[in-house]
């Protein structure tokens, strides 16, 4: 024997009894004691010989004396240490312990040399503490040490030595441990030559070959990631406190628990089962096998579903914390096991005092775990998703929260390159899109977003989780199509739950659950393209879902609600009565899985009453009318203050009021004012913050809707709400190009609409104010960030301080956003979308600040009339709105009131008129350049706008001086200046008045802001006579620009710089552009209607569009001339934002422009621009307020030039002061 060692067995027996089976050669059998679950001493085989005293006393027998030298003293007293702290090292879990008794067997194998009698058994304690670290630490890589050891000890315990099978049996699970992790088939076929040479010598009965034959059973398996709650490797710090056979039973369990034998599960569960009963009922040992096996039974009813091991499992676990109390090593383990036992029990029999249980125990094991414990990550992610189940059950803001804290915490401690980080991306991604649904936070969804899509980087294809990633990220997408009407996500988020899909096949735990998620996208997609096969296909998966749960199950109300959705949709489209029945009945049965007080309740009274309404408006039965209003009302209750859910039960309450008004029931009932509460609903939705931008425009804009069409005091109201939150939806997009994409999908008339009804309601001034709110809305979000403000730095060092801060975000918003080429990864153009809204937020918050500095708190707010007014200092301005209702005009003066005028027509003959003008302009001139078409039009356009407007001005500017035109919507497509009789003696509006033109009454104001000017004007003409992909060539750009140079003042007056030919390229051009504040532009000029941004004047390289000079700061700059085709049209889709090139010149500062309405002629050109410029600066000075007189004559003295059609007389106009 090595050292003292330790006692394996006492025992009684009797002398004859010894002697007789001596005799017969039979040996002692023993049962495993108390301390061991595989007996470390089976059997027991002795000779006895029976002498006499009489005999040879050499013969007889002396004490036996051991002869011991120092060195092999020194040996035992070593290894007993080695043993000793071992042992401790089991019941304290100290690994101090454990490392000091390595040192102490590595001296100890130090002292025995090759040949060494005692060396096979010091190795083998070596191996065995070495191979218990690997375990406890996770250090696997280092299991090489303990299977050469294991190997060395092996090679010295030839077959037949006693210790051969218990050292072939840890060698096999050491080496079945290496294959677990690096996958050598070696290992695997070393280990299984071993264990089978272990059944042939054990008994079949014994402990040792019961294990090894589990060993045999699961050599084959490869080590998964598993769930939390059936992961014997975090038991593993109790575990290390058994003796070694005890870790083996253990390893074993853990490696069966990865495989789907269920023979393999029984027999674990059957060898725990008889470790058990070894135990009496406060032994250490006897806790730590209730623990594994209550783990195990959880892990059967995983698999089988059989209740009686979950109720089984919970009983031995609570069992386990009795004999784990307050303060030993094992009861967080024991803790955890509990509470996700418990967890499961709540699914499956939704039992709230099990869930609540569960959170308590998870809390108590993580306070038992603290910062730097190896499996703290598990308990606050256990921890956060019980919370998380909680809030979905009651709604509790604070368990969100906490469970978000969580899994941020988890998060922190699994790095890049932790296997278990996908996990925590995932389920931090799954709390935060939670919280962006109740609370709105765009930030939350952002985060959510990138986490879920971290997560699916870091599982490659065939990760037993990736199709859980998968699906995240798709759910995700999902909501944002839904919040955002970002409908790019759509095809992204069903490829993905196809994905998910393929990788759940038919009996998979979580197919019904990609069936629905897929389904519900389907439908989306349905409502968004129209595509009949989406709502068909939707409709079936959810039907197939459903058919996966079985009756009662927690889960199946959401396939019941949702395929109840879904048939709902289809009665809306086809209008089949029996999808709507069924789907009522489909509601009721979810809202029955869902008693008061739980989370989902309010949303399932929300569905069932939004079919029952849409029933009540099929076949009139008052009942569901009445019914559905008890539930929304019920719903709204439910509901926290802040809850985004607020906003649909509002919107459907509001419809249900409706109902009401419009079938006279109200006048029978309780509701007596059934309109006003539809209003006050619709008014609710829209204003609630929580909601989100974009269900609150379209909230609002429904107000609009109600309003108007019920003539509801609340109109005005609603119409500035939709306004304001139209700005502010716009505004958390990065370019101006998505803007104007955005502007699309809202109503183009919603400004000019706005203006109408305050008119109706004779409040001009109001008309105004919400015409300058409601349009030019991208230029207006582009002009706040380059807002002045000089004259806060007066108020004090804070205000010091948020102007800087103002301007370093206004500088970031202003600054284009990265142009991604196509190919981009969509995660990094999502980080530039979300970075940006962080930027919109801040910039927010800034500005509010500013709000409250005295003297500022109208900061970038809508201006009023008393503001706008002011546009009118030099000249009277003549707004002209149109809108179903009216067609009016608005005469702005500088002191007096605002004057309304209603015109003679209406939207449809201005509609007819604008379409008759286009065909004029694009018909061929004909004889003697007569344009009979055109001269109808202009007639027309005389008789029904401007005449009626040229009476009312007479009262307040005289004849020949200048005015200026803001038109609105349609007549943003007629040249107004060129209205006129156009006979004999005839009047017109050129002989009038001289017209200018000006997008807003803010633009106007903005030009008019003087600046220091050089003496020296720095004039640019930049021509391009043979763009870039053009086989034409402009010939008069040559000589126009000569022309010009001809007619300007000579230095040091104008300091002349042309640019043409192969040097009037994009770069140079905008150099030009920046450098010289007077402009000349000679080139082919192009609208874009598709993309607006894209209009732009045709380079000799690459075209300069109307997006580059859009982000220039031109607020220094005069005087632009524009001396090229269609500079000046506007787009149809959003006639209001006028998005063309003059336009955008103005915004980006220049004071005063010339643009054309249509392609223009290069004679007529020539003939203008020598006109202009004469009129302009024939007196040698530059002065860019003269422009609209300037052209006004030049266009005069065309008049009676007979060769030039009058479509090409009219072809410009001025824009600016």
């Amino acid at each position: 024997m090595l050292g003292q060692g330790e006692v394996l067995r006492t025992f009684n027996i009797s002398v004859g009894e010894l002697l007789d089976r001596s005799e017969k050669s039979r040996a002692i059998i023993f049962q495993p004691k108390q301390e061991e679950v595989v007996s470390s001493c089976t059997s027991l085989l002795m000779t006895v010989e029976q002498r006499r005293s009489d005999e040879n006393d050499a013969a007889v027998i002396r004490p036996f004396t051991t002869l011991m030298s120092d060195d092999m003293h020194e040996l035992v007293l070593r290894t007993d240490a080695g043993h000793g702290l071992l042992a401790r090292y089991r019941r304290t879990h100290n690994t101090g312990d454990l490392d000091q008794s390595i040192t102490r067997f590595e001296r100890a194998s130090d002292l025995c040399p090759m040949n060494h009698p005692c060396r096979p058994a010091a190795l083998f304690n070596l191996a065995v503490a070495k191979f218990l670290s690997c375990q406890v630490n996770g250090t696997y890589l280092n299991l090489d040490v303990p299977i050469s050891l294991f190997q060395d000890a092996l090679d010295l315990r030839p077959t037949g030595h006693p210790d051969r099978p218990i050292t072939q049996l840890h060698l096999a699970i050491a080496l079945l441990s290496r294959f677990k992790k690096q996958g050598l088939g070696t290992d695997a076929d070393a280990a299984e030559e071993l264990l089978s040479e272990v059944l042939d010598i054990c008994h079949s009965n014994s402990h040792i070959y019961r294990a090894a034959l589990l060993a045999i059973d699961t050599l084959s398996l490869h080590r998964a990631e598993g769930n939390d709650e059936h992961d014997l490797g975090q038991m593993q710090p109790a575990a290390s406190m058994l003796p070694s056979w005890q870790d083996q039973l253990v390893y074993l369990a853990e490696l069966c628990l990865q495989g789907n034998d269920p023979h393999e599960l029984d027999e674990v569960i059957s060898l725990h089962y008889d470790a058990l009963r070894c135990y009496d009922a406060v032994h250490d040992f006897r806790g730590q096998f209730l623990c594994n096996l209550g783990v195990l039974l959880h892990t059967r009813f995983g698999r089988r579903g059989n209740s009686q091991d979950l109720d089984q499992a919970t009983t031995l676990l609570r069992e386990a914390l009795v004999v784990f109390p307050d303060g030993h090593a094992a009861r967080d383990a024991s803790l955890n096991s509990l509470a996700n036992v418990l967890f499961t029990r709540f699914e499956h029999r939704g039992n709230d005092q099990d869930l609540d249980d569960a959170i308590i125990l998870h809390k108590d094991a993580l306070a038992l775990r603290p910062v730097g414990y190896p499996y703290r990550s598990k308990s606050l992610n256990n921890l956060a998703t019980m919370l998380f189940a909680r809030f979905e059950l009651r709604g509790n803001d604070q368990d969100l929260d906490d469970a978000i804290v969580l899994h941020r915490d988890a998060l922190a401690l699994h790095p890049v390159g932790h296997p278990d980080r996908s996990m925590s991306l995932d389920n931090l991604g799954n709390v935060l899109s939670t919280r962006f649904r109740h609370r709105g936070n765009d930030q939350d969804l952002d985060e959510a977003i990138m986490h879920h899509r971290d997560a699916l980087t870091i599982l490659p294809v065939g990760h037993p989780d990736r199709s859980k990633s998968l699906h995240n990220l798709a759910i995700v997408l999902s909501t944002c199509v839904q919040h955002r009407d970002n409908a790019q996500y759509l095809d992204e988020a069903i490829m993905l739950h196809r994905d998910a899909l393929a990788l759940r096949p038919v009996g998979h735990p979580e197919r019904s659950k990609s069936l629905n998620s897929l389904a519900s996208t389907l439908s989306t997609r349905f409502q968004h393209r129209g595509n009949v096969q989406d709502l068909d296909e939707a409709i079936m998966l959810h039907r197939n879902a459903l058919a996966l749960h079985p009756v009662g199950s927690a889960i199946t109300f959401k396939s019941l609600n949702n395929l109840a959705n879904v048939l709902s949709t289809r009665f809306e489209h086809q209008g089949n009565g029996q999808d709507l029945d069924e789907a009522i009945m489909l509601h009721r049965d979810a809202l029955a899985l869902h008693p008061v007080g739980h989370a989902d309740r309010s949303s399932l009274l929300n569905n069932l009453a939004s079919t029952l309404s849409a029933r009540f408006q099929h076949r009139r039965n008052v009942e569901d009318l009445h019914e559905s209003r008890e539930n929304l009302r019920c719903a709204l209750t439910l509901l926290t203050q802040h809850d985004p859910r607020r906003l649909q039960a509002h919107q459907l309450l509001a419809t249900v009021y409706l109902l009401f008004h419009q079938s006279g029931l109200d006048r029978t009932g309780e509701d007596t004012d059934s309109l006003n509460a539809a209003m006050h609903h619709c008014k609710a939705a829209a204003n609630l913050v929580s909601g989100g931008l974009q269900p609150r425009l379209r909230a609002s804009l429904r107000w609009v809707r109600d309003a108007d069409q019920y003539s509801h005091d609340t109109q005005l109201e609603a119409y500035a709400t939709s306004m304001q939150l139209l700005d502010a939806y716009m505004s958390v997009t990065a370019s101006v190009s998505s803007r104007h994409d955005v502007m699309k999908d809202f109503p183009s008339t919603l400004a000019v609409n706005a203006a109408s009804c305050a008119l109706r309601s004779g409040d001009v001034c109001r008309a105004v104010e919400l015409l300058e709110q409601g349009r030019t809305v991208i230029w207006t979000q582009m002009t706040r960030l380059r807002m002045p403000l000089d004259n806060l730095q007066e108020r004090g060092d804070h205000a010091g301080a948020l102007m800087k801060k103002f301007r370093d975000l206004s500088s970031l918003l202003d600054t284009p956003p990265t142009n991604h080429q196509e190919g981009t990864p969509r995660v990094d153009v999502e980080a530039e979308e979300s970075r940006y809204r962080r930027l919109v937020e801040d910039w927010n918050r800034v500005v509010e600040d500013i709000r409250n500095i005295e003297g500022f708190s109208r900061f970038l707010l809508p201006p009023l009339f008393s503001d706008l007014q002011d546009a009118a200092r030099d000249g009277p301005i003549v707004v002209l709105v149109t809108s179903e209702a009216s067609c009016d005009a608005i005469i702005i003066t500088h002191k007096q009131p605002p004057t309304s005028i209603q015109l003679p027509t209406n939207w449809k003959k201005l509609l007819t008129l604008v379409s008759t003008f286009q065909q004029a302009i694009e018909k061929d001139a004909g004889p003697k350049r007569a344009q009979p078409e055109l001269v109808k039009t202009l007639r027309t356009l005389w008789n029904d706008v401007v005449r009626p407007v040229v009476e009312h001005l007479g009262g307040c500017t005289r004849p020949g001086s200048r005015i200026w035109w803001c038109p609105t919507y349609l007549f943003n497509f007629l040249p107004l200046h060129a209205a006129g009789e156009y006979r004999e003696h005839g009047q017109s509006l050129s002989q009038l008045y001289i017209s200018s033109y000006t997008p807003s009454l803010t633009a106007l104001i903005r030009a008019r802001r003087s600046h220091d000017r050089s003496l020296s004007v720095s004039f640019a003409a930049i021509g391009q006579n043979h763009p870039d992909g053009h086989s034409f060539t402009l010939d008069f750009v040559e000589p126009e620009l000569e022309l010009v140079r001809s007619l300007l003042p000579p230095p040091p007056t104008v300091s002349f710089t042309k640019i043409t030919s192969v040097e009037a390229t994009k770069s140079r051009a905008l150099c030009a552009l920046q450098d010289n504040t007077w402009l000349h532009f000679a080139c082919h000029g192009t609208q874009n209607f598709t993309e607006p941004f894209k209009s732009a004047f045709l380079m000799r390289d690459q075209p300069l569009s109307l997006l580059d000079i859009s982000q220039m700061d031109l607020s220094r700059h005069e005087f632009g001339f524009l001396s090229a085709c269609e500079t000046a049209v506007g787009n149809f889709h959003t006639p209001d934002e006028v998005v063309h090139l003059a336009a955008g010149l103005q915004f980006a500062g220049v004071q005063s422009v010339v643009g054309t309405l249509w392609s223009v002629d290069d004679s007529t050109v020539q003939r203008l621009v020598e006109a202009f410029y004469k009129n302009l600066c024939g007196d040698g000075k530059m002065n860019s307020k003269r422009a609209a007189r300037a052209l006004h004559r030049a266009v005069q003295s065309l008049a009676s030039d007979k060769d030039m059609s009058l479509h090409q007389r009219i072809v410009f106009m001025h824009i600016g002061i």
